[in-house]
């Protein structure tokens, strides 16, 4: 089943919506179908877990890679770039739309909510009331285990987010960030060439060409 693209366009409005319409929760439960088996596969059936994810996801590209358990609202909300990697527990709120750039890096247990209830008591009182916010991570991007990032975050190009990050804000390309909220801390720069971690040094045939 295709999802109606009246569904498609309530949960990427920005708007409240309901998320107990009718073609909507048919359209789910067929997504929710797909990611059981996708997580049901034994470690020997890598072609068929392959043509689950390409069916679960908006798009799943050449050499990526996501460790099951997967959990996800839809799936077909998510769209995985190439060689993307996924540990395990990757959790997906996607009911508005996910973009993961190529060669991203995922640990464990991170989860990525796009969607969340009004503030205004009388309209929570509704928990089928919500509203969804895109995220979108760049490419070769290193998200560390246990990070949160909240609906409407957009992380740059080659950042690193540190272990049990709070994302709540746009992170720029080309950084090391982390905290609960997640900040910057410092630009990726010339000591990172040297070094792979604090006093560690990077060693043959790892170097780095001449600048």
């Amino acid at each position: 089943m295709t999802v109606p693209q009246r569904v498609t366009d309530m949960m990427r409005s920005g708007d409240i919506y309901r998320c107990d319409d009718r073609e909507m929760l048919a359209a789910q439960r067929e997504q929710m179908e797909l990611l059981y088996d996708f997580n049901a596969t034994r470690p020997g059936e890598q072609s068929k877990r392959l043509d689950l994810a390409r069916r679960l996801f908006g798009s799943y590209g050449e050499g990526a890679w996501l460790e099951p358990p997967v959990h996800a609202n839809w799936g077909c909300n998510t769209y995985v770039g190439d060689y993307v990697y996924a540990n395990f527990n990757l959790t997906l709120v996607d009911d508005g739309k996910v973009e993961i750039g190529a060669h991203t890096m995922i640990g464990p247990n991170v989860t990525i909510v796009t969607t969340g209830h009004p503030i205004r008591p009388d309209l929570r009182r509704d928990p089928v009331t919500q509203y969804s916010l895109p995220v979108t991570i760049g490419e070769n991007v290193w998200i560390g285990a246990n990070v949160t990032i909240l609906p409407g975050v957009t992380i740059g190009d080659n950042t690193v987010v540190g272990a049990n990050s709070l994302v709540s804000h746009d992170l720029p390309a080309d950084v090391v960030a982390y905290g609960t909220p997640c900040r910057v801390a410092r630009p990726i720069g010339e000591h990172d060439r040297d070094y792979y971690w604090r006093d560690r040094r990077i060693r043959p045939p790892f170097d780095w060409p001449a600048a």
